[in-house]
């Protein structure tokens, strides 16, 4: 009975391990196909662009949703009570034709909350002579920047990447 018991026990412990990897395997085809993306931003060293160990930090989070993108950003280890603009920013300097996707301002612990829906056909990659952005075809690059350094649409208009969060990689929007 014992031996019997141990089988079924060895049964019933992989058809739960099967059902878990199904459940797990679903649940990535449904992520896949619902769009949703991800992007780190981090605070790096100007000098060398290298990621600033226990720098600043935040995660975007954007999808597609009905001819848009809903874009969710939370930032961390800011500049307390400080307004910044999440962007989408076209080389070359000083961006001209950048996009703001939304504005915050950083709580008192350093922490910034942006969410919004944005249309993305407005970002013109170089589909709309003569703007360029050096960055096409590969992607787009998100950059966390102090309001006051921005001017929507047409650029930056300051400069101090101390302060700002920069892409860890290129985004596209499908």
């Amino acid at each position: 009975m014992g031996d019997k018991g141990g089988i079924t026990t060895r049964r019933i412990l992989l058809l739960a391990l099967v059902v878990a990897l199904l459940v797990a395997a679903l649940g990535a085809v449904a992520f896949a196909k619902s769009g949703k993306q991800s992007l780190y931003l981090y605070e790096k060293d100007p000098a060398t662009w290298v990621i600033v160990e226990d720098g600043a930090w935040g995660k975007l989070n954007f999808k597609p949703f009905k001819g848009e993108y809903k874009f969710v950003f939370n930032g961390h280890g800011l500049e307390p009570e400080t307004d910044y603009t999440l962007i989408y920013y076209p080389d070359p300097w000083p961006g001209a034709g950048l996009v703001c996707f939304g504005d915050d301002e950083s709580n008192r612990g350093g922490n910034v909350h942006i969410k919004e829906k944005v249309d993305v056909s407005g970002i013109p990659f170089d589909t709309n002579p003569p703007f360029t952005d050096e960055n096409y075809p590969d992607g787009a690059k998100i950059w966390l920047v102090l309001s006051d350094h921005v001017d929507c649409g047409v650029g930056m208009t300051g400069w101090d990447p101390t302060e700002y969060l920069f892409e860890n990689n290129l985004v596209t929007f499908p």
